[in-house]
């Protein structure tokens, strides 16, 4: 059997696994939990009543995070001309056409996130969609990664967007920031996430729609939210 490390057991002690958490109760607990060398990443699992096999169930989307997320993200942009410059400019890492397809195709996948201009998505498809595909990574138009501004898109990938997608199990998984985040921004971060998943509810869904949330550090034992005060903090944002 495992050996369960002390600070597991510690962090333990502090969680009732009976109880219901209030944003406000969680956010510290989970803080002081975070108690490893590196800076751990508070994550967010969120049970949705649907069934993504069925198309009309299918939740996913884009949320920016008003506190970011902590990460550094690596953003690869394909354009050409004055798009191209737009996107150095704007920050993006990794800027090209056909010679970025063929870095890809070797392996070189040095990014986390892929945006590209429109007339550049029938090429990028055919050479390098099956790679990218699984991944995660190709640009979609409804997530706003195919697209002119490409200025914007950049800076909102490198300011705390965050892509969100269920998963066959029906639960929406994202780390939305950092253990050394203070409370306001972790709690600003987890009501702008758990509000755009509200919003993107699928007409397909029925009955109960957000029906768990659960949160975590990196290294440290979950405790469960009380979705009614989660979606409660909703509406009085939304106020």
């Amino acid at each position: 059997m495992a050996k369960i490390a002390k600070r597991i057991i510690t962090a333990s002690k502090n969680i009732d696994s009976l109880k219901l958490y209030t944003v406000d109760e969680a956010l510290p607990i989970l803080k002081n939990n975070a108690t490893s060398k590196f800076d751990e990443t508070i994550d967010i699992a969120i049970n949705l009543g649907v069934d993504p096999k069925h198309a009309d169930q299918m939740v996913r989307g884009m949320v920016t995070l008003p506190s970011g997320t902590g990460k550094t993200i690596r953003v690869a942009v394909f354009a050409k001309g004055t798009k191209a410059d737009e996107a150095s400019k704007a920050g993006a890492d990794l800027v090209g056409d056909d010679d970025l397809m063929e870095a890809i195709k070797s392996g070189e996948i040095n990014f986390d996130r892929c945006i590209a201009t429109p007339d550049m998505m029938a090429k990028l498809a055919a050479a390098v969609g099956k790679i990218l595909g699984p991944r995660g990574l190709m640009p979609n138009p409804k997530l706003g990664t195919v697209t002119m501004d490409i200025a914007k898109a950049v800076k909102d990938a490198k300011g705390g967007q965050v892509e969100f997608k269920v998963e066959k199990n029906g639960i929406v998984q994202a780390g939305i920031g950092k253990a050394s985040f203070d409370e306001q921004k972790l709690r600003a971060n987890v009501i702008a996430f758990v509000s755009a998943i509200n919003q993107a509810r699928p007409n397909g869904a029925k009955g109960i729609y957000i029906q768990k949330i659960s949160m975590s550090s990196t290294m440290a034992p979950g405790l469960v939210l009380d979705v009614t005060d989660v979606l409660a903090n909703l509406t009085r944002s939304a106020a």
